[in-house]
């Protein structure tokens, strides 16, 4: 790249690191402050408060990332043309291409940072906060459910044991729940311990009954065990296939080659469509914004002339555009022939500043040529009367 190349790729490049980090570090907090919750219901450190929290941050930066890229380049190009750069710029005969391909080359960095965070650090990312909710939900009861009070997880549900041995086994085990409307049921056991096998907490009670009511007003249904075991990832809401990993938390050769009798893809095979397609489009809306912003923004003007009106429409475009196509992720999901409509949004964005950036040029080269003309007759119409003005003198 060449001086100014350079000078614009660098002043891009930190404008957008310091709005990322801003923008990720603000979801952050407010993210952490909704979750505050994990220390101080369920009994967890602030460390793990932390841990949990921060592996939202790649999904975080999936969607800030464009956007911060969006507003980085829209305050360069407007600072550049504020202290006259891009006039002078202009003025020396350069195109608009001279801005474009620092930008353009920043927009293709990002592209392949959000593609190695959809394809790698999400998954991982995911995977690993749910082995993290799994040992939330087991030393809830291991222990944060203290002997002889009333614990409830979440609404509907409620723990209480009599007493926990040193090996941390509960003892005189109390379990009621009443989330199902149409069925409540209560568990009553000597014995209950905490077993993790496959990234799945269980747990095992011994020796027990479960009561069952369907009708207020009808019977319970009183159900004697030796031992029973209740899958503790119940206790929060889950999809059909439970215990399987989500789309999201799936590797991309395991999204695409799923297990054929897989419970989980046979119910939900929209969600893998919309997960494979959203990893493979999303890289393309840092360079759709790249193009908006040099189409509607990358024009020398003069400062007197306000830019204002082009900085707002170029945002709300981009804006507009990775909206639409959050949206059309979703109705992939159900149709699709949504497809179409999910990758055409950001092609259509690039297509349409092209077009735009091409009539500038096209505008630019006319007004050129006039100018040119218009030079060329006013030399010589100068020459013609410094030719005939000394012939009248001495004809005088």
């Amino acid at each position: 790249m060449r001086i100014f190349s350079r000078y614009v790729f660098r002043q891009a490049a930190s404008s957008f690191l310091l709005i990322l980090i801003s923008l990720t570090g603000i979801v952050w907090i407010a993210l952490a402050l909704r979750q505050f919750n994990v220390v101080t219901s369920q009994g967890q450190d602030t460390w793990m408060l932390v841990r949990v929290t921060s592996l939202a941050v790649p999904n975080l930066m999936a969607i800030i990332a464009p956007f911060s890229l969006l507003i980085g380049a829209l305050q360069t190009l407007n600072r550049l043309n504020t202290d006259s750069e891009l006039i002078v710029l202009s003025a020396a005969g350069s195109t608009v291409w001279t801005v474009a391909r620092p930008l353009l080359l920043l927009a293709f960095l990002v592209s392949i940072f959000l593609a190695l965070v959809s394809h790698f650090a999400q998954p991982w990312s995911m995977r690993l906060l749910r082995e993290y909710m799994v040992q939330v939900r087991s030393d809830l009861l291991t222990q944060v459910i203290q002997p002889g009070r009333f614990s409830s997880p979440e609404q509907d549900l409620m723990f209480h044991i009599r007493d926990r041995s040193a090996d941390g086994e509960l003892l005189g085990l109390v379990m009621n729940d009443t989330r199902n409307k149409a069925q409540s049921q209560t568990y009553l056991a000597e014995h209950g311990t905490i077993v993790k096998q496959d990234g799945t907490a269980y747990l095992v009670m011994t020796t027990g009954h479960i009561i069952r009511r369907s009708d207020a007003e009808g019977p319970p249904q009183i159900i004697a065990f030796d031992k029973y075991i209740v899958d503790l990832d119940q206790f929060e809401p889950q999809s059909d296939g439970s215990g399987e990993l989500k789309p999201r938390e799936r590797y991309w050769n395991e999204l695409v080659h799923p297990d054929p009798d897989s419970k989980l893809y046979k119910n939900q095979a929209g969600q893998f469509r919309a997960e494979i397609n959203e990893r493979l489009v999303s890289p393309l809306y840092p360079i759709a914004f790249a193009f908006l912003i040099i189409a509607f923004v990358g024009q020398a003007r003069s400062t007197r002339s306000s830019r204002m009106q082009s900085l707002v429409l170029t945002f709300l475009l981009g804006a507009a555009c990775r909206m639409a196509g959050l949206a059309l992720n979703s109705a992939v999901a159900r149709n699709p022939t949504m497809l179409f409509f999910l990758y055409g949004t950001p092609i259509s964005a690039i297509i349409l500043s092209l077009l735009i950036i091409k009539r500038a040029d096209r505008q630019r080269r006319t007004s050129r040529i006039v100018g040119l003309f218009l030079d060329t007759g006013a030399a010589i119409w100068a020459n013609i009367i410094r030719l005939v003005m000394p012939r009248r003198k001495f004809a005088s």
